[in-house]
């Protein structure tokens, strides 16, 4: 067991959080100079100002900060790259704390040497955005039952429409698509609402509030009992383009699409063509394949899409609530005891 810990801040953080990390976790060392990091403009800007650069004096004594530690609070500039570099350059690290719960896609984007997992703990800040995307999937799944967008059309054109019956979703089968701790949020309001929930999975898993789980690879069988769609998977290559033209044309036509995972799960081509056809009656997508949406994708003028700047999760209590899963981690870490959201060799597939 040790009884001190150097940890680095790689990813912008406010001082007053610093020094409840180091307040929380006695015999961590949070080292930090804020004029190496690029100012954050929001709660949750882990990348910082992108107009944000160091002299070539800042960026030497910044790789040597990260360089020193045996644990960082972020992965450097958010960057696979950097990732890599330190990895690379840094016999000591022992631990990284990622600030996205899909950060296993950045530790697989760093290509690292076979073996670093079990040389270094990575972890993930799964668990703290759960909630708020769960109210965005909830808003999603509810505009697509009420025909949003046909009840904003009638408004816009001063129409007193007639009546028409709406979907109900404490009547409806939602499809979960990964049952980690966003898919398990999202359940939850699902279930709260009456709604009878089905997941998908990458393994069998025992949640409450699940009717049934399937296997990813059983995606298009079960999507023509349901009536919406809910993606929460992360980033990873086994998931790139996992809902397709086969998975969208099995659908139950009218179905309802919303993402709170990773862009790249859904290949918007294959959307647009459903939401061209009906086949999809309702799209709501905090996040996109490509950030920021190209101007030329038929996503940004379709009339049944409901797009947010990847901006779902974010709330004045994220940094706060990292922080002491932070501290929670480092806790274990100086005690021997087993990490929370530590990456597996399988996330990385």
């Amino acid at each position: 067991m040790s009884n001190a810990l150097r940890m680095v801040l790689a990813t912008p953080l406010p001082e007053d959080l610093c020094v409840q990390l180091e307040r929380d976790v006695p015999g961590l060392d949070l080292v930090r100079d804020h004029s190496l990091l690029p100012p954050m403009r929001h709660p949750g800007d882990h990348d910082g100002d992108p107009a944000f650069r160091r002299t070539p004096e800042q960026q030497a004594a910044f790789d040597a900060l990260v360089d020193s530690a045996e644990a960082l609070y972020g992965i450097p500039d958010v960057s696979p790259a950097a990732l890599a570099r330190t990895v690379a350059a840094n016999p000591r690290l022992r631990w990284v704390q990622t600030m996205a719960a899909g950060g296993a896609a950045q530790v697989a984007a760093a290509g690292l040497p076979e073996g670093t997992l079990d040389r270094i703990a990575f972890t993930t800040s799964a668990g703290v955005h759960g909630g708020t995307l769960a109210e965005f999937a909830l808003l999603g799944v509810l505009a697509g039952a009420k025909d949003l967008p046909k009840l904003q059309e009638h408004q816009r054109a001063g129409e007193w429409a007639p009546r028409w019956a709406m979907g109900q979703v404490h009547e409806q089968t939602i499809l979960v698509v990964g049952l980690g701790s966003i898919g398990r949020d999202c359940v939850r309001l699902f279930s709260a609402v009456g709604a009878t929930v089905v997941g998908a999975n990458r393994s069998e898993v025992d949640v409450p509030g699940v009717s049934r789980v399937v296997g990813l690879d059983e995606l298009p069988d079960a999507v023509g009992q349901v009536d919406a769609i809910v993606v929460t998977l992360p980033g990873a290559p086994g998931t790139n383009g996992l809902v397709d033209d086969a998975v969208l044309g099995a659908a139950r036509p009218g179905v309802t699409v919303v993402n709170v995972g990773r862009g790249t799960v859904i290949d918007e081509e294959a959307l647009a063509r459903a939401l061209g056809s009906g086949q999809v009656g309702f799209a709501a997508l905090d996040v996109v394949a490509h950030e920021p949406l190209d101007r030329s994708s038929p996503l940004w003028t379709h009339p049944r899409v409901l797009l947010s700047p990847h901006t779902a999760a974010l709330t004045d209590a994220e940094d706060a609530r990292i922080a002491r899963l932070a501290a929670d981690n480092a806790r274990r870490l100086l005690a021997g005891e087993p990490l929370r959201n530590r990456v597996r060799p399988e996330d990385l597939a």
